[in-house]
Parts: C-alpha cells; structure tokens; sequence
C-alpha cells in the first residue's frame, strides 16, 4: 500500500546540516561500529568507509567519493517555528533516532555521501523495540529512516530544508534485527523544490523493501529562529 504525509504548510521537521555548531562541548558521533552492529552492519560500513579515502602513488591519500556523514543526539535549541525552548526542555530534547540509549535497540545507522555522483546511502539496522508486525519493522520506522536519509541528502544539496511531502510504496516487510541499504537519489530541484527518490533493499540488492518518492523545501533557518 502507499503511505503519504503531506505538509502543504511546511509544518514538518526541519532537516540540518551544519550539526556540531549548538553543542557546548565536543558532540559524540552515534554513527560508528560498537558491539551491537552485525555482520552486514559492518560489512556494508567497511565497504563504503573505505571509499572516503583512496592511496595514491607514493603511500599518500586523499579524498574518495564518498564522505561519511556523523550523526548527534542533538540539533537545535529551537523548535520548528522559532519558539524557543525553556532550559528544561532544551537539556532534555534528543532527536529521535537517537533517543535510546541502549546500543543495537532502536535506531542503528550510518550514512555516506557522494557529492560528484549526488546520492546519499543509509545503513540500517533496525533494533528490537522497533516491532509492528511480529517479527518485523514497524512502518512508521521505515519512514523515520527514509526521512532521515532523503532529508539528510537533500540539505547537503540545498541547505536546510523541511520535509513537504512523502511518498512510500511499502513491498515487502523488513524482518526486525536485519540491516538494510537505503539508497537515496536526485530527482530534480526546481526553485526551493528538491525531489528525491528512495529505495529501502536487503543488503544483497535482490529484494526492495520500499519505493519512496520525497519532496523537500528549502527554507531560511532565520525565519524560524527570528521569535527567538
């Protein structure tokens, strides 16, 4: 079937880039191997890690294709619309794919970039209290994962941007505890309009989970920050 979420008034979660810069003090990168990550989780990470940096004649090194993106557990002291939070709220407020603490439960994931070719990759590997169907992952996940991914893509390719419309063709069900490749591509970018497309597969590339097609904004961060 086919899930949609439209936001005609671009009422949706904000998308950033630039992620490091609220933090007080160093932020810690989720997006690396620890000991819940299986086999495909770090076979699939060692594959696309190992593009970020290519040797070169002489035992020296530089830029590969792909960039790995770091994930934090915050974004903005700012909720969508510029209100600004109070400091209870503020030293409390996770963003949601970083929200549990427990390594392997939740939300396990890294993506790559690739600037020249313009996609973006996310691995996941979905953790036990994502269930909905016995035994495997909950829809609403899936989107939160296309989201992160195809939104991550397109800031990197317009600057922050809110998410406008999703559209996700749900194939085949995510069995819980397995990793996944979502592959992010453009579409086209017309004006403030980014559209990009996604697929969620197995890691082998012979089943395709999910179909998405995404439409992001690009906005002005000062007008959400301006009632600060």
């Amino acid at each position: 079937f086919t899930h949609s979420r439209s936001s005609p008034s671009c009422s949706s979660s904000v998308q950033l880039w630039t992620l490091p810069l609220p933090f007080l003090s160093k932020p810690r990168d989720f997006s690396v191997p620890n000991s819940s990550w299986g086999p495909e989780m770090m076979r699939l990470y060692e594959h696309y890690n190992s593009q970020c940096e290519v040797e070169m004649e002489g035992g020296g090194k530089r830029e590969g294709l792909w960039r790995k993106l770091p994930s934090y557990n915050r974004i903005l002291k700012y909720a969508t619309g510029g209100v600004y939070l109070s400091k209870i709220i503020q030293s409390k407020a996770r963003l949601f794919t970083r929200n549990i603490r427990e390594p392997g439960a939740a939300f396990e994931y890294v993506l790559f970039a690739n600037s020249e070719e313009q996609k973006c990759v996310g691995i996941f590997q979905a953790g036990h209290l994502l269930e909905g169907p016995p035994g495997h992952v909950h829809g609403g996940a899936i989107a939160t994962m296309i989201d992160t991914v195809t939104g991550t893509h397109a800031s990197m390719l317009s600057g922050p941007v809110m998410t406008a419309n999703l559209n996700i063709n749900y194939r085949s069900p995510i069995p819980l505890g397995s990793t996944v490749l979502l592959e992010s591509c453009l579409d086209k970018k017309e004006g403030r309009k980014i559209i990009i497309t996604c697929k969620v597969m197995s890691t082998d590339g012979s089943k395709v989970h999910t179909e998405t097609t995404a439409l992001f904004l690009s906005i002005n961060v000062c007008h959400l920050l301006e009632r600060a």
